[in-house]
Formats: C-alpha cells, sequence, structure tokens
C-alpha cells in the first residue's frame, strides 16, 4: 500500500482536503477526534492506497463528511475549535510527499471582513450539512453536453456585438 496524493486548504469552520484518485471504489474515510484514515482501490490494476492522518487540530467526527467523484474524494472536516485557522494539516512538522496545499482554493481568511468570506463560508456549510454520498456531483458531468452548443452560440453573440 501507498498514500495517496491530497491537497488541502483551510476555512474558517472547516478543512478540505481532497485525494486525487481516479476512479476509485472500496473507498473507506473514518474520522477521528485527532486523526483520520482514507483508503480506496484504484485502476484495473487494483492499486491500494491508505493514508493515515494526524491532525494539526480537533475535528467533530460527526460533522465531518467525504464525496466521492470520478476523479477524487473531497472530505470536509469539521473544526472543532471554528475562527482558529490550522497553518498545516498535520500535527507534526515534517513535510509529507504526498501533501500539497490546494492554492486555487487557499484564503487566508484572518485577514478578510466578514463580507467576503460569506460565499466561502456557505460552501462550507453546504458541505457539512449534506451527507457523505448525497453530496452534489463537484466534477460537472452533466453540463458537459450542454456546454458545446452555449460555446458556439456565445462566440455568435460576441462577433456580432463587436461587428
Amino acid at each position: 500500500m501507498q498514500p495517496a496524493t491530497a491537497k488541502w486548504y483551510d476555512r474558517r469552520d472547516s478543512v478540505f482536503v481532497e485525494f486525487c484518485v481516479e476512479d476509485s471504489k472500496d473507498v473507506q474515510v473514518h474520522f477521528d477526534k485527532s486523526k483520520f484514515d482514507f483508503s480506496c482501490v484504484i485502476g484495473t490494476d487494483d492499486i491500494k492506497h491508505k493514508n493515515t492522518v494526524e491532525l494539526f487540530g480537533e475535528i467533530d467526527p460527526k460533522a465531518s463528511k467525504h464525496r466521492r467523484t470520478d476523479r477524487s474524494v473531497l472530505c470536509c472536516l469539521r473544526k472543532a475549535e471554528a475562527g482558529k485557522s490550522w497553518p498545516r494539516l498535520t500535527k507534526d512538522k515534517t513535510k509529507c510527499n504526498w501533501l500539497s496545499v490546494d492554492f486555487n482554493n487557499w484564503k487566508d481568511w484572518e485577514d478578510d471582513s466578514d463580507e467576503d468570506l460569506s460565499s466561502f463560508d456557505k460552501f462550507s456549510e453546504m458541505m457539512n450539512s449534506m451527507g457523505g454520498d448525497d453530496l452534489p456531483d463537484l466534477d460537472g458531468a452533466e453540463d458537459e453536453h450542454d456546454s458545446a452548443d452555449s460555446d458556439d452560440e456565445s462566440k455568435y453573440y460576441f462577433k456580432r456585438a463587436v461587428l
């Protein structure tokens, strides 16, 4: 078994960890107060991945959720103490080769006003209020069929507006 590659980012009330595992099966996530375990099998070769993460801070295991898509498994860890930032995901300061910061979603929320963060907090609330497999499909597979036609139309309207 080898650890799965993951990215993480911090929010006021939650920490998000996305395991980058395509076509995963037998996904198991177990949340504990100070750690969580992730395991799955991927690909046709049935490669087994397992991660055990000793967390920087404590979480609420019952309020923490996960969602599997075809491309990844997103875990939403509900902080036991909301409003306290986590400078790292893990308890130890040692660098994990399989873990990186998700800079596309990272936001230094301590310096921001509450108004700027309302959309991020609402996203966190949405993730936490929904059950594991009942979460909406996050990779937008349903939109692929509609987007081809709308792209062509938008190019047409853009050209007409410019002329």
